[in-house]
């Protein structure tokens, strides 16, 4: 079939011409990269319409070359069989009644659903900006020796959102200067507030006398905060583009960008500022009680102007927590296909075996983790083993004090958003970013995972969460219903079959 026309995929036509004017050596590169940036896409939503429970979707038939969506309005929608594991791209392209799409937001003005436009719109962004990614790699680049130099090769975003590179407000010179993956170097600016809310140690840097200086992200300077801002260190961007790494092992800083990427807008709340170092204190006497095998990056400070567009936090680096003179490394589980290490079964199965124990220990406690491959990091011996696992961002766990109480533990004074005796959001939160995310993604496939998971659950101790994992479908987040129902904020979830049974087909919707 012939390529999507310009007049289809605008978003691709307008990056083109911006890459035009201010890096043409990358012009012919971009080109290059848009079939399979448009497959990673269109593989990515294909999951969504196979898995999520998308209400215009009448009913799925897996036939014997595919499988069929059947509309509400009468129409079809065919395409390959959906693995909701997968992370290679293999949907080239769908027919809608026989029509071939091999464009993601094409397909989504074709469908015509409720708030389709502004979502075909981010496909259009996330297409144009994966392109942009892959073509600005270098051919050959050092094996990395930090966590943040990892970080910087995971090109394609988030494995199973369309949205995976979804940068809308952000110019090409703008990615090119901020997006982790393009290996950029950072200048900060720094904002004084006289009556900042501050908690935990702010450094001398970052003070002016009486006031403290928050440092801020040069995009938010520009787009959004309409003040000047002094300059600040020069620091690399990580993988939520963000969150910065200072140089010299120094502390890591989450600024404040209030852009939509991927899902989420990405301020820093008032509570979250307030709570900070509550939160950080809590978790890491918590993962104390695991026995070494998990550590958190403590929150040093934060500080903020009673906005979240105007806030800062520190923390520590993942290194703290690896023994560099050993030839320990720390690598983001997202980084983790890029080693080469989860090829192997074994080694794929002791990484489960690590993640799942921690994981479980942890919501047995009364802690849920967002555990997906950008929070969770994983220590590595020099032979490359897993030895401990790191956790950062604090901000997205959720704490049951019905659970503490069992084990003794009272609950912290945190934000009420956090706290829920609820058991299915706790197991949400937890089997939806570190099964169906982290081990999902480092696996690649149904299979993989498959195997990983059966060569260790019988291991495990036998609680009523593992039953649930063993023999319920897998939660995760519908991240593509989620982008089409606006006026429901908050998480929406589907089940995804449960890779350790023989039914991978999807569920009714």
């Amino acid at each position: 079939m012939p390529p999507s026309s310009p007049a289809e995929v605008p978003a691709e036509a307008a990056l083109a011409a911006e890459l035009d004017a201010v890096r043409p050596d990358l012009s012919a590169s971009y080109a290059a990269a848009l079939p399979g940036a448009r497959a990673a896409v269109l593989t990515r939503l294909w999951r969504a319409l196979a898995h999520e429970p998308l209400p215009w979707i009448a009913r799925r038939e897996r036939t014997g070359d595919g499988l069929t969506l059947c509309l509400g309005d009468g129409r079809r929608l065919h395409g390959p069989p959906a693995d909701p594991y997968a992370t290679a791209a293999y949907v080239t392209e769908v027919r809608l009644d026989g029509r071939a799409h091999d464009h993601a937001a094409a397909l989504v003005t074709a469908l015509g659903v409720p708030h389709g436009d502004s979502f075909a719109a981010e496909l259009g962004h996330s297409t144009a900006s994966l392109a942009l990614s892959r073509a600005g790699q270098p051919r050959e680049a050092p094996v990395p020796v930090t966590s943040w130099a990892w970080e910087q090769r995971v090109v394609d975003g988030h494995p199973y959102h369309p949205n995976c590179r979804s940068r809308p407000g952000f110019s090409a010179a703008e990615q090119l200067a901020y997006g982790p993956e393009h290996r950029p170097l950072v200048r900060l600016g720094l904002v004084p507030v006289g009556d900042a809310l501050v908690r935990g140690e702010w450094p001398a840097w970052l003070r002016d006398g009486e006031r403290a200086l928050i440092p801020v992200h040069p995009w938010q300077t520009a787009h959004v905060l309409g003040v000047a801002a002094g300059d600040g260190p020069v620091a690399r961007p990580l993988m939520s583009l963000r969150t910065l790494a200072l140089p010299d092992g120094g502390p890591h800083v989450k600024t404040a960008v209030s852009a939509r990427l991927t899902s989420s807008v990405r301020d820093i709340s008032v509570s979250s500022i307030e709570t900070a170092l509550a939160v950080s204190g809590f978790l890491e006497s918590t993962a104390a009680r695991t026995d070494g095998l998990l550590h958190v990056t403590r929150t040093l400070g934060a500080a903020g102007a009673h906005s979240p567009d105007l806030a800062a936090v520190l923390r520590e680096p993942p290194e703290t927590y690896a023994d560099r003179a050993a030839g320990e490394r720390v690598v983001p589980v997202a980084a983790l296909p890029l080693t080469g290490l989860p090829s192997s079964p074994v080694w794929l199965a002791g990484f489960t075996r690590l993640a799942l124990t921690v994981g479980l220990r942890m919501l047995d406690l009364g802690v849920a983790l967002e555990a997906h491959g950008q929070n969770l990091l994983v220590v590595l011996s020099p032979t490359g083993e897993p030895v401990r696992l790191v956790y950062r961002d604090l901000a997205d766990i959720r704490v049951s004090p019905a659970r503490l109480a069992r084990h003794g533990v009272k609950a912290p004074e945190v934000a009420d958003r956090i706290v829920t005796d609820d058991e299915r959001t706790l197991r949400r939160k937890l089997f939806g970013s570190l099964v169906a995310g982290a081990l999902a993604s480092t696996a690649g496939s149904a299979p993989a995972l498959r195997a990983a998971l059966e060569a260790v659950v019988r291991d495990l101790p036998d609680t009523p969460d593992l039953a649930v994992l063993r023999e319920e479908p897998l939660p995760t987040k519908a991240l593509t219903l989620m982008r089409l129902s606006p006026e429901r904020p908050g998480d929406l979830w589907t089940r995804l079959p449960n890779p350790l049974s023989t039914q991978l087909g999807p569920l009714d919707p």
